[in-house]
């Protein structure tokens, strides 16, 4: 009787690891292919590489997926940061926006958050509601305001252009304040009785208990704007500016051989911080009432 019961747990459980493995076998081959010679690279890839000299005389293109390279060189990471210092330059542009972005709009929508769930005023859940509308808005909608504002601030073509819309983005401020509505109201009518102000209830009492939610609001910031490419695209042209993200696809039409080796690396502080706050990032999705 106990393993009929446990039969529905053990199916469910290969289910799931069998769709897990699918998911993973693209970056499983991102990793070990980035881990080909550059000549073994060009005749398993003559579609997004060069073509052999043999290929080419029988006009032939071809695409030869394998998971184990033939032999294990790091022939295109040397090239990718030794002998392309682009590569770095983009990587550390992307840096240098993504890092403002977050801690700029962690700070503000753990602010506007602590407003909205805990202070009592006019209006209150009408400008929330404002909010949300702003946040279920696409990018394409607010395009053009967007880029009229930067203009009239003599923003355009610069790291401001990306970094301040970004700060004041409303999806923080709402994920957060679900997460704040569900501290009990007794720890900080408490501290209210002792003579405590809002500046000393909000940084003694709330930010330490929506710790969880602060660091999963991070990472779910930091991969959204690592991959962010409308954004630098139009608001700057200076392509030494620009991003990792926009980056890849030139590197894919000019230098294809170390393209696994790019992908790679791009996709590495989003896994590790993933991997550092997995924890948090649960959790804290959980008790903001967010469902995937």
């Amino acid at each position: 009787m106990q393993t009929i019961r446990t039969l529905p747990k053990i199916a469910l459980f290969a289910a799931v690891a069998v769709a897990a493995g699918i998911m993973l076998i693209p970056i499983a081959l991102t990793i070990t292919n980035s881990l080909m010679t550059e000549s073994e690279f060009v005749f398993n890839y003559g579609l997004l590489g060069k073509m052999t000299d043999a290929a080419s005389r029988q006009g032939e293109s071809f695409v030869n997926l394998k998971l184990i390279p033939d032999w294990v060189s790091f022939a295109q990471y040397w090239k990718l940061l030794i002998s392309m210092p682009r590569f770095l330059q983009m990587f550390w542009n992307s840096a240098l926006l993504v890092a403002p972005i977050v801690a700029g709009q962690t700070a503000v929508a753990s602010l506007a958050a602590y407003a909205f769930a805990k202070l009592r005023f006019k209006g209150r859940e009408a400008l929330f509601l404002v909010y949300l509308m702003t946040m279920l808005m696409p990018f394409q909608v607010t395009l053009v305001p967007n880029y009229i504002i930067i203009d009239r601030l003599n923003l355009f073509n610069t790291p401001s252009a990306i970094i301040l819309p970004g700060i004041f983005g409303a999806f923080g401020v709402f994920m957060i304040r679900q997460y704040m509505i569900h501290i009990p109201g007794a720890y900080t009518e408490a501290t209210k009785m002792d003579g405590a102000g809002h500046a000393v209830i909000f940084a003694r009492i709330i930010l330490p208990l929506v710790k969880p939610g602060l660091a999963a609001l991070s990472v779910l910031l930091f991969v959204d704007y690592w991959n962010m490419v409308e954004q630098p695209l139009i608001f700057l042209e200076d392509p030494f500016k620009q991003p990792l993200s926009l980056y890849l696809l030139q590197i894919h039409q000019q230098e294809p051989e170390v393209v696994f080796a790019a992908s790679v690396l791009y996709m590495c502080p989003a896994v590790l911080l993933f991997l550092y706050a997995e924890t948090y990032l649960i959790e804290g999705i959980q008790h903001s009432g967010i469902k995937g």
